[in-house]
């Protein structure tokens, strides 16, 4: 059974995050999307709205399971029998990161092999940056995301 791991911090999930684990599920047995804590990040909504946010976007998919984690990627992915680690590049510019990173968990999980895809172009441009952005400033982010997410942005910011 191949089993890809998809993680991030989904701070918020966008619709390209979404049409990531979309393609990977046509190409995968299993599909984990690991949202992690990344408390370092100070992420703008809890680790428990990431995970049911992440489930809403993706509940149209069978093959698809959403869990938190909080400890090494690299122990995540033997803690899920992970065969696959599934990256997003959006842009050239991720390149550089996203290729150490791949270096780095070959070394920490070498039973593991980092896969690459791209977004849709047409949703290539959507960054969690630019959606956190857009909606603290009340903009709307409708077309960017999910509408469960887009709901919990605009309660966020008008409770902030």
């Amino acid at each position: 059974m191949n089993t890809a791991v998809y993680p991030g911090t989904f701070d918020p999930v966008t619709n390209g995050h979404t049409d990531l684990v979309e393609r990977a599920s046509r190409l995968f047995d299993r599909v984990v999307v690991a949202v992690a804590a990344s408390t370092k990040k100070n992420p703008l909504l809890t680790l428990e709205l990431r995970i049911d946010l992440v489930r809403q976007a993706t509940a149209h998919l069978g093959n698809v399971e959403v869990v938190g984690f909080d400890h090494l990627f690299a122990d995540f992915i033997k803690e899920v029998n992970a065969n696959i680690i599934l990256r997003g590049l959006r842009a050239v510019s991720d390149f550089e990161y996203e290729f150490q990173l791949a270096n780095m968990n070959r070394k920490l999980a070498p039973q593991a092999e980092s896969l690459f895809l791209t977004p849709a172009e047409h949703l290539s441009f959507i960054s969690s940056t630019l959606i956190r952005e857009i909606a603290s400033l009340g903009g709307n982010i409708d077309q960017f995301v999910h509408p469960a997410v887009a709901s919990a942005l605009k309660q966020h910011f008008q409770n902030g």
